[in-house]
């Protein structure tokens, strides 16, 4: 694992007890040229303010901790 990866996957290890106290949960896919490929999982993955979620939660928590990180995606399935 790149050492971006295994930034990012710690950073989101802080924010994870939120997201899963609301029921839900995220998976770190990818990182890829500072852009963060993750998976919204259980009530998080159709929650209507998982977007709302992502940029001002989790991808607010992610440029403040790791260099280089740019910008987060749901990578839905």
């Amino acid at each position: 694992m790149t050492e971006i990866k295994e930034q990012v996957e710690k950073a989101l290890a802080d924010i994870r007890p939120a997201l899963q106290a609301d029921g839900g949960d995220i998976e770190l896919i990818d990182v890829v040229d500072g852009i963060v490929q993750v998976r919204l999982q259980g009530a998080c993955a159709g929650c209507p303010m998982s977007q709302l979620t992502l940029t001002n939660g989790v991808e607010r928590h992610l440029k403040n901790v790791v260099p280089g990180v740019e910008r987060v995606e749901n990578f839905a399935v």
